[in-house]
């Protein structure tokens, strides 16, 4: 790296701008090119004291700072109490650059979150001197950063960041193992680590924790996985069965902030696992007056019924079947929409001890209908096409392909095929849209309905 002067002339006087750049040669490329790294504006080129330009600069001995103009080495400094310093620019080499700014934030929110604290006390040294409370944090703060392997943190990325600066002249990060070794000690401790973090958020922010979101998913491992206890064959989210997978559970807050997580078997209902995480926050938090949101499916109407008799009544709001929306139509059809923000309007209404929100949005529902009437134009098109084969078994298994692409979209056309000892022509093969079964549906587009205590 060097620094580079660019001549410009600006009102008939000329002006130098430098920059600190790297010589790069592209893939490919039989020349370097210069590429710019940081941008230092104009140096002091005149003569007079008036309008020079200081920097304030840090002595790392003193601990102190001063002010310091700056000059090319063909520029004399004119007389001031400010000192000055020639530069010969042509001279300039940049060894071993570290980026600052990022490893700054994130050694700074590390200690905001008072984490230094919380990981020393609980991971403390070994007797060689590792310091396990501020290799975590170099782990966290390059998945934070720069997230990849723990071999390209320690032989890569870590030598090019401030870290180093930043931790202190007594840290040595050592080898790669040591990335692996810290995640192992982690485990133990998650339970405390969510209370600090609940309370330093609260602090921070004032947050209530009167919501919570509660959600499932799951993700699968390539191979047999043998080795991994609670890898199991369950259904997949990811639309892979052939894979072993596991279960994630995750509660949150609206501002995202994650309270509780769980790693259970591939083969876990989503209906099994609501009053565990009931319970267990609960335990960690103490019973509150929380409201908890989730998907239909996870709770089932046994879970739900416990949960208003539990003493006090745990309050939900889950999202209901959608044959429930036409089954209740009578209910809410002739109830007035309430606005609610944007294009999303609700209606409620009680029955028993619930209450019930039916919902709707003007924007999803002209792109759920976009999106079908695309789908039923490609399929009717392809339809039309097939008029044209000669051997019905080869229309069949078009036909079945056509339908697989259309999806849903296909339970809307009649489709007329050919007896088994007929021509395929038009007259044996005919299609026809639904339009009333299409009608119906458009008027379910985008509206949901939700039951909440």
């Amino acid at each position: 790296m060097f620094l580079r002067a660019t001549k410009r002339v600006k009102d008939g006087k000329e002006h130098r701008y430098f920059s600190v750049v790297e010589s790069v040669r592209p893939p490919g490329a039989k020349h370097p090119v210069q590429k710019p790294i940081l941008y230092l504006g104009e140096l002091n080129d005149s003569q007079q004291t008036a309008g020079a330009k200081a920097l304030l600069v840090a002595d790392a001995a003193t601990q102190q700072t001063q002010p310091l103009r700056l000059f090319p080495a063909d520029r004399t400094p004119p007389p001031d109490p400010v000192p000055a310093v020639q530069v010969r620019w042509q001279e300039y080499e940049l060894r071993h650059p570290r980026a600052y700014g990022a490893s700054w934030l994130a050694v700074e929110l590390w200690r905001q979150l008072g984490l230094d604290t919380f990981w020393t006390e609980k991971l403390g040294w070994t007797r060689a001197g590792t310091d396990w409370a501020k290799t975590l944090l170099v782990s966290v703060a390059y998945r934070l950063l720069a997230p990849g392997s723990e071999w390209q943190c320690w032989r890569l990325w870590y030598e090019r960041t401030a870290l180093g600066d930043l931790l202190g002249p007594d840290f040595h990060l050592g080898n790669k193992d040591q990335l692996y070794a810290v995640l192992d000690k982690l485990l133990p401790h998650r339970a405390a680590l969510f209370q600090h973090l609940r309370a330093r958020w609260q602090d921070l922010f004032g947050v209530k924790y009167e919501v919570l979101l509660y959600d499932l998913t799951s993700t699968y491992f390539e191979g047999a996985a043998t080795a991994i206890p609670k890898a199991t064959h369950g259904y997949s989210r990811d639309h892979r069965p052939d894979c072993r997978q596991v279960v994630l559970a995750l509660v949150v807050t609206p501002e995202g902030l994650p309270l509780a997580y769980e790693i259970m078997p591939g083969n876990t209902l989503d209906k099994q696992t609501l009053k565990e995480f009931i319970a267990r926050l609960e335990a960690m938090h103490g019973q509150a007056d929380r409201i908890w949101i989730m998907d239909r499916g996870i709770p089932t109407e046994e879970t739900l019924a416990e949960l208003r008799a539990s003493d006090p009544p745990v309050r939900y709001l889950v999202g209901t079947p959608r044959a429930w929306v036409k089954a209740t139509r009578a209910q809410w059809e002739n109830l007035a929409w309430q606005h609610v923000q944007g294009t999303v309007e609700v209606k409620l209404f009680r029955e028993d001890k619930e209450l019930y929100v039916v919902a709707k949005s003007d924007g999803r529902r002209h792109k759920e209908i976009a999106i079908r009437r695309k789908k039923l134009a490609r399929f009717l098109w392809t339809l039309r096409g097939m008029r044209r084969e000669s051997s019905r078994d080869r229309l069949l298994q078009r036909l079945g392909a056509a339908r697989h692409q259309a999806g849903r979209a296909a339970a809307f056309v009649r489709v007329q095929v050919p007896a088994v000892d007929q021509p395929v022509n038009r007259e044996t093969f005919r299609c026809s849209l639904q339009q009333e079964k299409l009608a119906e549906a458009e008027l379910y587009d985008a509206i949901t309905s939700c039951a909440a205590t």
